[in-house]
C-alpha cells in the first residue's frame, strides 16, 4: 500500500476522496486548516464519481473546484511533476475562472473571489516555509493590498517532510494524510475524528477493484505519454548531434552541447563515416 499509485498523491484517489458528493467535510477540514477561517457553506462544483474518473483516466487536468461561503471559488490541484510552469499556469487559470464565473452586467466590485491551492510534490520556492500564499501590494506602500479577490497558495510536500512537524496543527494532520506519512497519520487519527473517517474512506477507495483499474489505466497512459516525450527529445538531440558532427565538431564538444554520451555519439559518427 506504500506504492505511490495508491496514496493521495495519485490525483485519481485525491479527487475521489476530496471531490465527491458526501465528502464535503474532508475538503472543508483541509481548507479551514489552510485558510484558518471558518467555512459555513461548501459546494463541490466538479464532483468526481467513479464513472467520471473512468472517462478522465487518459490524462487531462483533474482539479477540484469548490465554492465556499457563497462568494469564493477555490481550485485545488495536486501536482507531482515539476513542469516548470506552475506559477504562470496558476495565474492563467485563476484569471479564466474569474472570467467564467462573472455574470453578464455584473459590477466589477461584485466579482467573486478566486483562490488557487497548489499541492506540490516538489520544491518550487527558495524559502524554507512549506506553505506560501501570495499578496499583491503597492511597491512603496507594502501595507496596501491592491488585488484582493485573487490569492494563490503553494504547499510544498518535500519541505513539509523536512520540518519538525507539530501534529496538533490540523493542516499538518491533513498534509500527513496526503503525503502518506503512516506514523503521523496514526497520531492524527487519534486527534482528529474527520481525519480518521477520511483514512477509513481512503482505504475503502484504494481497495475497490474498479478504482484500482482506473488508477492502473491512468498510470499506463502517463507512462506511455512521458516515454513518448522522452523518445521525441532523444531523437531531436540525435539529429542535432548528427549535424554538429557533420560540420566538424568533436565528439567531446558535441557531448557537451547535446548531453548525449560519447558512446552514443561514436555510433552516430560511424554512420557518418559509412
Amino acid at each position: 500500500m506504500n506504492n505511490l499509485l495508491y496514496t493521495l498523491k495519485n490525483d485519481i484517489l485525491f479527487k475521489a476522496l476530496f471531490g465527491r458528493e458526501g465528502n464535503e467535510k474532508y475538503l472543508k477540514g483541509l481548507l479551514e486548516a489552510l485558510f484558518q477561517l471558518p467555512i459555513y457553506i461548501i459546494e463541490i462544483i466538479t464532483e468526481y464519481t467513479l464513472e467520471q474518473l473512468a472517462k478522465e483516466e487518459k490524462g487531462g487536468r483533474l482539479d477540484i473546484l469548490a465554492k465556499i461561503n457563497d462568494s469564493t471559488y477555490v481550485n485545488i490541484e495536486l501536482q507531482i511533476r515539476d513542469e516548470k510552469n506552475i506559477e504562470e499556469r496558476t495565474l492563467y487559470y485563476a484569471s479564466r475562472l474569474l472570467t467564467e464565473k462573472s455574470q453578464k452586467g455584473e459590477r466589477y466590485e461584485e466579482l467573486d473571489n478566486v483562490v488557487m491551492v497548489n499541492i506540490l510534490d516538489y520544491e518550487l520556492l527558495e524559502f524554507n516555509e512549506f506553505v506560501s500564499d501570495t499578496v499583491t501590494v503597492i511597491n512603496k506602500h507594502r501595507e496596501y493590498e491592491t488585488i484582493k479577490n485573487q490569492k494563490f497558495y503553494y504547499i510544498e510536500l518535500p519541505k513539509f517532510r523536512k520540518t519538525n512537524i507539530d501534529i496538533n496543527d490540523p493542516l499538518n494532520q491533513w498534509l500527513a494524510l496526503i503525503d502518506n506519512n503512516e506514523e503521523m497519520i496514526k497520531m492524527a487519527m487519534v486527534k482528529n475524528k474527520t481525519i480518521k473517517e477520511a483514512k477509513e474512506d481512503l482505504d475503502k477507495l484504494r481497495a475497490d477493484p474498479k478504482m484500482r483499474g482506473i488508477i492502473k489505466l491512468r498510470d499506463k497512459w502517463e507512462r506511455d505519454y512521458y516515454n513518448g516525450i522522452a523518445c521525441a527529445e532523444d531523437n531531436a538531440r540525435e539529429e542535432i548531434a548528427l549535424k554538429l558532427l557533420k560540420i566538424g565538431n568533436t565528439i567531446e564538444q558535441t557531448s557537451m552541447l547535446t548531453g548525449l554520451s560519447k558512446e552514443k555519439l561514436q555510433k552516430i559518427n560511424r554512420k557518418i563515416e559509412n
